[in-house]
């Protein structure tokens, strides 16, 4: 009985791990999977290099990404970290007054 009582400040602190460190970092990670998986055709990304690029095409495990007119590289799917959020263009009632 009295070794069950000493392991229940160990078990409370891999609890505490589990919900602090291991739960969010899974969490995290099916983010990324989704959003990897959610990519598109024409959508601006970014790579987790820092590099913006437009996606021209895709595969299983690559894209390939316009990253300057005329200037495309392919890259695993994988560098992509997220999705651009697209310019707001002017709507056709904006107008320059100055």
């Amino acid at each position: 009985m009295n070794d069950l009582v000493a392991l229940l400040p160990l078990l409370a602190i891999l609890a505490l791990f589990w919900f602090m460190v291991v739960r969010p970092q899974q969490r995290r990670q099916k983010e990324v999977v989704r959003l990897q998986e959610s990519i598109q055709v024409g959508q601006r990304v970014m790579m987790s290099s820092g590099i913006f690029g437009t996606v021209v095409s895709l595969t299983d495990d690559r894209a390939r990404l316009e990253i300057a007119p005329g200037t495309q590289i392919d890259i695993a799917r994988a560098a992509i970290a997220k999705v651009d959020e697209p310019l707001q263009q002017p709507g056709p009632d904006a107008r320059d007054d100055a």
